[in-house]
């Protein structure tokens, strides 16, 4: 049995934001054509357009960016998903255990000599954007007599940074110009060789804030903007100080590791058939609880919109 409460809460809603958005006013990205990109156990580009809705051909979800104050404007944004990031880390970790630490993956993979070329597209469950590819599968390929546990942790780190060029590939082709710097938080940020491997495939600096929680600094800005609290200005903000990656390859060098990606998620692609997945008909019928949760899920977004009118009428 399932008991609510309804309390008169005397505070107004001042914004709401979501973490993505929160993250890309937090990085001060409100200028068109400015990006960051989250790293956690996935990841995820914001694209600021500016007040343009963008609709893109090139496997890109656009959103909602922010609107800092009721007569502010909306801006708008491009949004790119990776669905495998950190989990890579982590699924060397457990299940080939040739990791004992996530953390020690710079290491291992700055140690390793320049033998064979391997690439590692971590495809569990298939590719996000831009190829929203369901029926791909994680590959490693390139292996030789010489690949030794290092290449694979070092391949695991360049599909991050490939599949972030990816989408800004994408971004680019959408928008009609190229991105100058990206920025970038979350926890795999900490990892300065994926860091500068990141700089190098993508061809520009990526710029990694000293103060990490840039979601949370975001949701104050906005929060700090808002109509009767006024604490914040935005024209006089200013940006925190940054750690900055700088491209130490060659273009050439670039663009042959990147055709080398290119062809490791050609051959991850139709490995899955279509009907690979399908539940059985007894697997269709919703269990009791899952009815439950829905149901309490309804009530309690009942519940939120009456004190929210509450709080309203007090306003």
């Amino acid at each position: 049995m399932f008991v609510f409460f309804c309390v008169q809460v005397y505070y107004k809603l001042r914004q709401c934001l979501g973490d993505q958005q929160a993250a890309l006013v937090g990085q001060m990205c409100f200028q068109q054509g400015q990006a960051k990109s989250t790293y956690g156990t996935g990841c995820f580009l914001l694209y600021n357009t500016s007040t343009a809705i963008v609709q893109s051909n090139h496997g890109l979800l656009t959103t909602v960016a922010y609107q800092l104050g009721r007569d502010s404007p909306v801006f708008y944004a491009l949004e790119g998903s990776v669905a495998v990031a950190g989990v890579a880390m982590q699924w060397l970790r457990d299940n080939l255990e040739i990791l004992e630490c996530a953390g020690d993956s710079a290491d291992i993979a700055e140690k390793v000599d320049g033998v064979g070329e391997v690439s590692f597209v971590p495809a569990f469950s298939g590719l996000y954007a831009p190829y929203w590819r369901k029926d791909a599968r994680s590959v490693i390929v390139g292996l030789t007599d010489e690949t030794k546990p290092g290449h694979i942790v070092k391949a695991a780190l360049e599909a991050v940074a490939f599949q972030t060029r990816d989408i800004l590939e994408a971004m680019g082709l959408d928008c009609g110009y190229p991105l100058s710097k990206l920025l970038v938080d979350g926890g795999m940020t900490a990892n300065n060789y994926l860091m500068q491997i990141q700089a190098d495939y993508c061809g520009i600096p990526v710029v990694r804030p000293l103060m990490t929680e840039t979601t949370a600094l975001g949701s104050a800005i906005a929060a700090g903007y808002a109509e009767g609290v006024g604490v914040w200005n935005l024209k006089n903000i200013q940006t925190v100080p940054s750690d900055v990656f700088l491209p130490s390859i060659t273009e050439n060098q670039r663009d042959v590791k990147y055709a080398r990606w290119k062809m490791a998620i050609a051959r991850s692609l139709d490995w899955a058939d279509d009907k690979e997945g399908e539940v059985e008909e007894d697997e269709k019928k919703v269990p009791v609880l899952r009815g439950v949760s829905a149901g309490l899920f309804v009530l309690t977004t009942f519940c939120v919109l009456i004190v929210a009118q509450m709080v309203a009428g007090r306003g």
